[in-house]
């Protein structure tokens, strides 16, 4: 078996691998560096602080990665806050608007109030003394009596007034005619008996529209049955009658048969 060869590095001539002296020029030989101890401990070292490098990598990339998310938490929070600081900032300005609105609906109010006061103070300076003095009368009328609004111009007319101060002043006193229908037929029931069709029937004699006259009527709360008995006690007071033709006056009047029958009933026939 053949031994190895090596070349010497001074001369380069061939010599035996485990040769410690080159036989041609003398020099020493020396091992290659990668063939000593101290050059394997130097590798392990390296390689035992790379694995060592890299764990830390790993834990830099592990803090890295925690820091990341911490700032992605932290700008979703501000996204948040800021989404609720629109919402507070849109709640104000609903706020504030309503307030603004409010405040609108006031100064309207108050410009058409005033509007309202001027035109009538203009109205007021356009009367002349004898519309003035024809709304005053027509006032303190209404304050003792009823009147139908016909019946109070006839009055104010009747006391020497125009028909254009009367129909004025009737128009600018704001009376509920059919208010003043049922106080004119409450009136009447307290000196006299009516039917129901009697009482209207007076009430438009006195200048109330039918449906015043009406209004007046259903609601002065009068009892017709009584009203009956009443009417036919007061026939009996200056005139005789029969029965029967005490019945047919009370008929006559506007009692129905029923209501008269009950009159004459509450007479003693």
């Amino acid at each position: 078996m053949s031994k190895k060869k090596s070349k010497c590095g001074s001369c380069g001539n061939e010599i035996e691998s485990s040769a410690k002296i080159c036989p041609g020029c003398g020099v020493k030989i020396k091992k290659p560096f990668y063939k000593k101890w101290w050059f394997w401990l130097i590798v392990v070292f390296v390689l035992l602080v790379a694995i060592g490098s890299g764990g830390e990598e790993t834990e830099d990339v592990s803090t890295q990665s925690d820091i990341s998310l911490t700032e992605i938490d932290i700008t979703e929070s501000i996204e948040d806050n800021s989404e609720t600081e629109i919402v507070v900032e849109e709640t104000e300005a609903e706020k504030d608007s309503t307030e603004k609105t409010t405040a609108k609906e006031v100064i309207t109010q108050k410009i058409k109030e005033t509007e309202k006061k001027t035109t009538v103070a203009k109205t007021e300076s356009k009367e002349t003394l004898g519309q003035k003095n024809a709304v005053k009368k027509a006032e303190s009328y209404l304050d003792f009596s009823a009147f139908s609004r016909e019946g109070l111009i006839d009055q104010l007319e009747y006391e020497g007034f125009s028909n254009d101060e009367a129909v004025y002043a009737v128009d600018n006193i704001g009376v509920d005619w059919n208010e003043q229908a049922l106080k004119k037929a409450k009136s009447y029931l307290d000196f006299s008996a009516f039917s129901y069709e009697g009482l209207v029937d007076q009430l438009e004699f006195e200048g109330f529209t039918s449906s015043q006259a009406k209004y007046g009527a259903d609601n002065c709360g009068a009892d017709w049955n009584e009203q009956a008995a009443k009417k036919a006690e007061s026939y009996l007071e200056f005139s005789s009658f029969s029965r029967s033709s005490l019945i047919d006056q009370l008929e006559f009047e506007g009692f129905t048969h029923e209501q008269a029958v009950y009159g004459v009933e509450a007479v003693g026939y």
